[in-house]
């Protein structure tokens, strides 16, 4: 049985834990709400945006801009990964990185060659010990972020697709739909034809444009990227912070629990100590008696 004074140390270490994951609960509480703001307010126009586009695109050929061109062959498939920077969140960056290595070995399996674009340390990481090329990383980035470093990525996307050294392209990023819940989520965003099409084919909205379809598909095809790729950053961050504030609130609980068990256990042992002792003493007490 551990000693009194063990005993004592662990409650210690204990009681000192919890207060380290409350602080990071109260943390990551106070950035989930503004990074929720940002992204309910960012939302609606990304769902405009694509609708838009959607409709552009159906009545659009896909001569009009080499984005809508489908390839005849997909050989070359690039995952962009979006991930944390750090961790102590629960299980949110395991189950993208599942979802991002599930997916890398369906293509693979598929005769495809797949290439990674990981944004995040977390996945990087992960990555860069898997046999497939890590085309382009940016870890450190998801603390403080602005539409710039979607409009890298987004960049460095359209310039392989366009030279044809990928020929589609998915965005895996973790969607925050609540507090409690964060999904891994898939998003095909090169080639968007077939995609856009399928996602309005069902709307009767008959538009003029002005400029033509042709100048203004030249102009949203790659804004759409970058908007797609900044959606997923967005949804990523909420996701994280929930996903911590999840982890930090049920570690605190978890402490309380271990500091009952362990001063029970106390109690139990000094018991146990003061009975020996006792026991001692009306021990030594009759052999003077006798």
């Amino acid at each position: 049985m551990a000693s009194l004074k063990d005993v004592k140390v662990k409650i210690a270490a204990v009681k000192k834990t919890k207060q380290i994951t409350k602080a990071m609960n109260m943390v990551a509480s106070a950035k989930l709400r503004g990074a929720q703001s940002r992204i309910e307010r960012f939302r609606p126009y990304a769902d405009k945006f694509y609708e838009m586009l959607g409709e552009l695109a159906k009545g659009a050929d896909e001569s009009v801009h080499p984005l809508l061109a489908v390839h005849e062959e997909i050989k070359t498939t690039a995952i962009v990964l979006i991930t944390s920077d750090r961790g102590l969140c629960g299980s949110f960056n395991t189950n993208l990185i599942n979802a991002a290595n599930k997916l890398a070995k369906a293509k693979t399996a598929e005769g495809k060659t797949v290439k990674f674009y990981c944004i995040g340390k977390k996945g990087r990481d992960f990555f860069r010990k898997q046999p497939y090329e890590i085309v382009m990383q940016q870890a450190g980035v998801m603390n403080a972020f602005d539409f710039s470093l979607a409009s890298s990525v987004g960049s460095e996307i359209i310039n392989a697709y366009l030279s044809g050294a990928l020929d589609e392209v998915v965005l895996v990023y973790g969607k925050f739909v609540s507090v409690a819940k964060q999904l891994p989520t898939q998003q095909t965003i090169l080639p968007m034809a077939d995609q856009a099409v399928s996602e309005t084919k069902g709307s009767s909205k008959d538009y003029i444009y002005e400029p033509s379809v042709e100048g203004l598909l030249a102009e949203l095809l790659p804004r759409f990227i970058n908007v797609q790729v900044y959606r997923g950053l967005l949804d990523t961050s909420t996701s994280e912070h929930a996903a911590r504030m999840a982890a930090m609130d049920n570690a605190t609980r978890a402490c309380d629990d271990m500091v009952g068990a362990l001063t029970l256990l106390y109690n139990k042992t000094r018991q146990t100590t003061i009975t020996k002792e006792l026991m001692d003493i009306v021990g030594g007490a009759e052999a003077l008696k006798g």
